[in-house]
């Protein structure tokens, strides 16, 4: 990624226009780290996104939807009481560094002016968000608070003043004109030089400014510098997300050195909207789920480890049938044994007359080690019953297991909630009784709505409640229900009597997709109206039977499931 001091300064640019001027009309704070400003400038409603996350840093205008804790935390409350309502005065960024300063006027509650700097530095797993005081330099709050024993350099909290974050003592871009001793350096060499040499230029803007120097070996390197830093100077950028495989990669500009597909954005903002979505929500419901995460894997290997125990046990009653005929043996032959043998060779009249030896215990009379061996074929043949029954269902837990890992990879923070009180229903979690609890547990999240080609509604749940609600209740008998073959994965619901082939196909991508292979090709995919669906009794949450299905073979991808998004 690219979000270093030149992003920055043109990210500046697109705020100032953007938010100038403008009145704070709502706070938010969805999670620990980061900060939602509603603000209404140039008769538009803007999201401005403050993030501190140690990984995911960033200032930028945001069009995604956040989630809010039912309980705003103490940091937003004091936003809320000394930033509701006021106006941005000005924007401002220090030098080419990666610190932002929002300027805020209000009035307090004697009627008097005064200002307020909301600064964002951006410094990874040391990011913050600082509330100051403008008149007497003072902290009124941080979104981090770091005491004098974490950092003898400078105190973040309530009340201490503010002291800027250390200098590198490195030159400003837009501000140099000395000179560029890099016409002998190979590409590596010219990268540090460039990174030990001015302020805000990150990996890849180094590398780029480094590799149209080697290109442009003919021109001197102070003239390709210049031209490098004119669109940052003019604002003429050009935000761009390039794509290699896998990897992505957001710039300012098209970077030439960098291989891949270029797509254009309109803004930086919106670019890292599409950069950042998925990224930080899976990082954050990586955080959110990571103790059940951990707790439905020991529940997963505690299973499987009794599977293979009850296999065990189950093997041992296979000789049910072997006592029982030795104990048929005996009691036809008493008269032949005698007390005190320690064993006997009978012949066995179930297999034509052939030798049988039997074991016997010598302090018991015949008719004794006759009953013994019945004894133990009636408690092997019960065994037998109860331990297979135990394997099915040890075997159906498994498999519930499996579900929950596979929609715990791909919850949002909403469907956690969901999962987490699913798991406290069936026991497997402590349940808690707190009225901030049972609020959560009130506000169910939503099945995740997609659009098919043809324009049909298709809904995916995304964890056991969803699905049992969509299947068994919200969908009509007529519908069609898609799911991937065999395997944990999503209901998926398509809204229609009578889809047409590419509807199916498409919710079969959107199955296969929110299934355990969703990073497979060629993907079985089971289509069957609702009506041939059932949940047999005492079944786990999310498990159904069907009959009469179709199978599809589909290649999931994020491009196919991000066009049936339906457009906002």
């Amino acid at each position: 990624m690219s979000f270093d001091g030149l992003f920055v300064h043109g990210l500046r640019d697109e705020l100032e226009e953007e938010l100038n001027g403008g009145r704070i009309t709502k706070i938010q704070q969805p999670y620990d780290n980061e900060v939602i400003l509603r603000i209404r400038a140039n008769r538009k409603n803007k999201s401005l996104l403050l993030s501190a996350h140690p990984q995911y840093a960033r200032v930028q205008l945001t069009d995604i939807p956040f989630e809010n804790p039912a309980q705003p935390p103490n940091y937003c409350m004091v936003l809320r009481k000394y930033l509701d309502g006021a106006i941005i005065e000005a924007i401002e960024q220090k030098e080419n560094d990666r610190i932002l300063t929002f300027t805020f006027k209000r009035r307090n509650e004697l009627g008097d002016t005064e200002y307020l700097s909301l600064i964002v530095e951006i410094m990874g797993r040391h990011s913050n968000v600082l509330l100051v005081n403008t008149e007497d330099n003072r902290l009124v709050d941080a979104i981090r608070h770091v005491p004098a024993s974490q950092n003898t350099y400078r105190t973040l909290l309530p009340g201490a003043e503010y002291k800027e974050a250390p200098s590198q003592d490195r030159k400003n871009p837009f501000d140099y004109d000395g000179p560029f001793p890099v016409m002998e350096l190979d590409h590596k060499n010219k990268v540090k030089w460039i990174q030990q040499t001015f302020q805000g230029f990150g990996k890849d803007s180094a590398h780029e400014l480094a590799y149209r120097m080697d290109t442009h070996s003919d021109d001197a390197p102070s003239v390709v510098f210049q031209h490098f830093m004119a669109s940052f100077k003019s604002g003429k950028l050009e935000p761009t997300l390039t794509r290699n495989g896998q990897k992505e990669t957001f710039t300012p500009l098209p970077y030439l050195h960098l291989e891949g597909e270029k797509l254009p954005f309109d803004s930086l903002s919106e670019l890292m909207d599409r950069y950042y979505q998925n990224k930080a929500e899976r990082d954050r419901v990586h955080q959110q789920s990571n103790d059940l995460s951990h707790l439905v894997k020991n529940l997963y290997q505690k299973d499987k480890k009794k599977i293979q125990k009850l296999k065990k046990e189950l093997q041992q009653t296979e000789k049910a049938d072997e006592y029982k005929v030795k104990g048929e043996v005996l009691t036809a032959y008493l008269h032949e044994v005698d007390q005190g043998d320690e064993k006997v060779t009978l012949p066995n009249f179930y297999e034509d007359e052939t030798p049988l030896e039997i074991d016997l215990d010598p302090q018991k009379t015949p008719a004794e080690n006759a009953q013994y061996y019945f004894s133990r074929y009636q408690k092997l043949k019960s065994a037998k019953t109860h331990v297979t029954k135990q394997l099915k269902s040890t075997r159906h837990e498994l498999n519930y297991f499996d579900t929950l890992l596979t929609q715990l990879s791909i919850a949002s923070i909403s469907d956690i909630e969901d999962i987490r009180d699913e798991l406290r229903e069936g026991d497997y979690l402590k349940k808690k009784k707190s009225k901030k609890d049972r609020r959560k547990k009130n506000k169910k999240s939503k099945p995740e709505a997609f659009v098919s080609s043809d324009g049909v509604s298709m809904l995916v749940g995304k964890n056991n409640t969803q699905n049992d609600e969509l299947t068994l209740k919200k969908a009509h008998k007529k519908h069609w229900w898609a799911h991937a073959k065999d395997i944990p994965g999503s209901h998926v619901i398509i809204e229609d009597e009578d889809p047409s082939e590419k509807t199916l196909e498409e919710a079969c991508v959107l199955a296969a997709y929110y299934s355990k292979y969703r990073l497979s090709s060629s993907v079985p995919v089971d289509v069957v109206q609702v009506k041939h669906i059932r949940k047999p009794n005492g079944a786990k949450p999310g498990y159904v039977i069907y009959e009469g299905q179709s199978t599809y073979y589909v290649t999931p991808s994020d491009e196919k499931v991000r066009e049936l998004k339906p457009k906002s």
